[in-house]
């Protein structure tokens, strides 16, 4: 019973922290697809992306931080590794594929892929920046 309420706990924080990493990530990725395509975007399907996004991400990263056997700090060792940068490198492939995908513009068509990619790479700029701020 304590391992399922762990899991259970585990897959609950787990949510909650996608959902959290994709409203902050969804609002620059929203502020940059409208700037990227002159024209509105819906903002509950660019949410939509970024969680779908933020959860396969957090599983991917956190796959790679276990294979790696580095799940506590110092991570300088993790941040090093190749592995870690092949998983970030598929994440944002993941990210701009997921945005190109799912986000409808306000006149029914599909984003450019080449402003999915932006959006991601904005995205990842701020991120970055914010752990490194945090650092």
């Amino acid at each position: 019973m304590s391992a399922l309420l762990a899991w259970l706990s585990m897959l609950l924080w787990w949510v909650l922290y996608s959902s959290l990493a994709a409203l902050g990530s969804a609002l620059v990725a929203w502020v940059v697809l409208r700037w990227a395509e002159r024209c509105n975007v819906v903002f509950n399907r660019v949410y939509l992306a970024c969680l779908v996004w933020s959860l396969l991400g957090a599983l991917l990263l956190g796959g790679v931080a276990a294979y790696e056997g580095r799940l506590h700090p110092p991570y300088g060792a993790l941040l090093a590794s190749a592995p870690l940068r092949l998983a970030l490198a598929a994440d944002m492939l993941l990210g701009a594929m997921l945005l190109w995908r799912l986000v409808p513009r306000a006149d029914a068509r599909r984003i450019r892929f080449a402003g999915a990619c932006m959006a991601v790479a904005v995205i990842a700029v701020v991120g970055f920046g914010a752990l490194t701020s945090l650092a």
